[in-house]
């Protein structure tokens, strides 16, 4: 494994955490949430102009190992405004790897930035159209924008793609109660359940349900 692809897994474990801990803290999808104003690339690099002009003379790769460990770092104090600056100047240098732009995509539904987030996983479908967490992410971003028949589609794929992910049938599941589909969200509840017995959350839901 090279240093790269150490941090790149070390982020990606990171960014996992931080996932599970939002997905069971309550903070569920809901159907409208504001939306904040999009940023270019210009105002990205203004914004990281520091951190820019530190790493400047490195070699193209050792840039973007530095700005993935100033990643890592911010992500770990859960400083979603200085992982995107970290991320979207490392994505100037490596726009299609697919691995920083699901990191970047996590960011930006932190920072409430839904349709940069959906931009952001509709061009890792581009790049990949297998991507499940890219599926089960925009699952989940469209919910929010009250758009639920992509939602569903998407929440779908995610599933169809990777069956033995317990996450997908609960995420799944929860769009479906939310849409007063609870027959049917207590059928994924029990998948997800029966899949990932640690998922407390989901016999919670089971028991409501049943």
């Amino acid at each position: 494994m090279t240093i790269f692809q150490l941090l790149l897994f070390i982020a990606t474990i990171t960014v996992a955490i931080l996932f599970f801990k939002q997905l069971f803290s309550g903070d569920l999808p809901a159907n409208r949430v504001d939306i904040e104003p999009n940023r270019d690339d210009q105002d990205v690099v203004k914004e990281t102009n520091f951190d820019n002009q530190i790493i400047s003379g490195m070699p193209r790769e050792s840039r973007v190992h530095q700005l993935i460990a100033m990643a890592n770092e911010a992500i770990e104090k859960q400083d979603f405004v200085e992982a995107d600056k970290a991320l979207s100047s490392a994505l100037i240098l490596e726009k299609e790897n697919i691995e920083l732009l699901l990191q970047h995509g996590f960011i930006l539904i932190s920072l409430k930035r839904l349709e940069d987030a959906k931009e952001t996983y509709l061009e890792i479908l581009s790049l990949n159209e297998h991507e499940d967490i890219a599926h089960a992410s925009l699952g989940n971003i469209y919910h929010k924008l009250d758009e639920n028949e992509l939602s569903l589609h998407h929440h779908r794929k995610s599933i169809e793609i990777d069956s033995q992910y317990a996450p997908h049938y609960f995420n799944y599941a929860n769009t479906l109660y939310d849409l007063s589909q609870k027959e049917q969200a207590l059928a994924y509840y029990k998948k997800a359940y029966e899949l990932d017995a640690s998922l407390e959350e989901a016999m919670r839901m089971i028991k409501e349900l049943s």
